[in-house]
């Protein structure tokens, strides 16, 4: 038994579905996922997944098996995290991750705030979707994430900013000649939802709408700022996005604040506090500076 084959079992066990696993989640092929699983039940000797007409389910003895999976899992990731911070104490490297786009509005103020430290490091910068850069701190992969929070076991969030959710839509469309966006004015069938993928976003999102009674019958379905911004493009549709995309939309598109009380979305800096990389202690000691300084650039959003 490999670890590969408790991933594939968790993948399916926690999707439903042979088909969603293989695709989103492991990026293989499903009859290659279908072997994996069925050599884990041989050396196993039992039935562990149920396959139907609605997707898959566990058997008894794979409700049993999945949570020690899990945990295997997370002992083995945590073991190659141990085993990298010993191997690199003191760094000279510091990895920053950031919600894709999200470098645009940050990059800046953290090589400000570690302009000393720069002379002496290599600063290595990558781009993620929320959920991977919650998974790279906890793993050691990066030092420092700017990110929604994405709660895991070891990682430490400070909220370092709540930004505004506005309206994205065509330069053309009726309602980009308004300075500010009644919610009601949106068209449903124009709406453009969320996967699974940005789900704090889309949760406050839904929360927003079903507070006023609002319903959309959305038929796409972003899971990235960037498929948002061409669904827009492409559909001539409308959706709420973070206001710091308005820096990176294209001429055809524009974005419109919501009327009234509109809602949020917190951005955070994530970290392990046993990370003894002494830039990251450097960061958290100055983190106020970065925030005022992100504050006084936005009119303190």
């Amino acid at each position: 038994m490999e670890l590969r084959h408790l991933r594939y079992f968790v993948a399916v066990a926690e999707t439903g579905s042979l088909t969603v696993a293989a695709e989103q989640r492991l990026h293989t092929s499903q009859p290659s996922l279908s072997r994996q699983l069925r050599d884990l039940e041989l050396e196993i000797g039992a039935q562990l997944l149920v396959r139907g007409p609605r997707g898959v389910t566990l058997t008894p003895a794979g409700r049993a098996f999945l949570d020690h999976a899990r945990l295997a899992l997370l002992q083995a990731g945590e073991a190659i995290a141990a085993a990298r911070r010993a191997a690199r104490p003191a760094k000279a490297s510091f990895a920053v991750g950031f919600l894709t786009g999200q470098e645009v509005e940050w990059l800046r103020h953290v090589s400000n705030l570690l302009r000393s430290e720069l002379q002496t490091i290599d600063l290595r910068v990558t781009s993620d979707f929320s959920p991977a850069i919650g998974a790279a701190i906890q793993s050691g992969e990066i030092d420092l994430g700017f990110s929604r929070i994405e709660p895991q076991p070891d990682v430490t969030y400070k909220i370092i900013a709540h930004e505004p959710i506005t309206v994205i839509l065509p330069r053309e469309h009726p309602l980009a000649a308004r300075r500010e966006i009644d919610p009601r004015a949106i068209d449903p069938q124009e709406f453009i939802g969320y996967s699974d993928t940005p789900h704090v976003l889309r949760g406050i999102v839904e929360r927003y709408f079903r507070e006023r009674g609002l319903a959309m019958a959305a038929s796409h379905h972003l899971d990235s700022y960037a498929t948002g911004i061409s669904l827009v493009a492409s559909t001539k549709g409308v959706t709420l996005l973070p206001a710091y995309v308005q820096a990176l939309l294209p001429a055809s598109l524009v974005s419109r604040p919501l009327a009234g009380n509109g809602p949020v979305i917190e951005i955070a800096a994530g970290y392990r506090a046993d990370n003894p990389s002494p830039v990251l202690a450097v960061f958290l000691r100055n983190i106020d500076r970065l925030v005022a300084a992100r504050a006084a650039e936005t009119g303190g959003s």
